[in-house]
């Protein structure tokens, strides 16, 4: 890659972080190419579609953040203490970065890297549910596919009242947790989904259809 080229992929990655973190994963790349300095045609030169774009910018960090949360929430010494842990603190950086909501919930499949962390995100979460199952502390019909619609569902609220009341999603959070503790449980009326039937789901929330 010449030096001129080499310069412009990193002026577009770095406003690509930025836009990102602001607005999510959806940001126009024309605005992204603005906000670096070059033409929309640079930007799909060098990357060419807004998935290899995300892949280049965004797996990497949001991976950090997420095993953070996931490392701090496996060592806690209470199994439900642990999964409260990791249910609200990922919710709190859905709220404050509209892109880790998009990684969480698989808004673009079509980016690779980004869909090997949404499945390496939810085997993590995975072990962190049963550990609270095996104590007897989470109900236990209770799967990593709620915990993905209850992400689904904060990166809507978090999104549509981050300029009104930044924190309202932390009221409808702490309800969530007091409802799925195993005494709180009753029969449920529907099965969960399947994996495909659940990444369908998940696709077309996404997408607004």
């Amino acid at each position: 890659m010449r030096a001129d080229a080499r310069r412009n992929a990193d002026k577009l990655r770095e406003a690509a972080a930025e836009l990102f973190r602001e607005r999510g994963l959806q940001v126009s790349l024309k605005e992204i190419a603005r906000r670096a300095g070059v033409s929309h045609g640079t930007l799909y030169n060098l990357f060419g579609s807004r998935e290899a774009l995300i892949d280049e910018v965004v797996a990497d960090l949001a991976l950090g953040r997420l095993e953070e949360v996931a490392r701090r929430a496996l060592a806690h010494d209470d199994p439900w203490g642990g999964f409260a842990l990791y249910v609200e603190q990922v919710c709190e950086l859905q709220a404050a970065d509209p892109a880790i909501s998009d990684v969480v919930t698989g808004r673009y499949p079509d980016a690779a890297r980004l869909m090997a962390l949404c499945d390496h995100t939810r085997a993590v979460a995975e072990r962190i549910i049963e550990r609270a199952r095996q104590a007897g502390a989470l109900r236990p019909d209770f799967t990593s596919g709620d915990l993905l619609f209850v992400f689904a569902t904060n990166a809507s609220l978090s999104r549509a009242a981050r300029d009104t009341a930044p924190d309202v999603w932390r009221r409808g959070i702490a309800f969530l947790l007091d409802g799925l503790r195993t005494e709180a449980a009753h029969p449920l009326p529907a099965a969960p989904l399947t994996p495909e039937e659940l990444y369908g789901v998940m696709g077309r929330l996404a997408s607004g259809a």
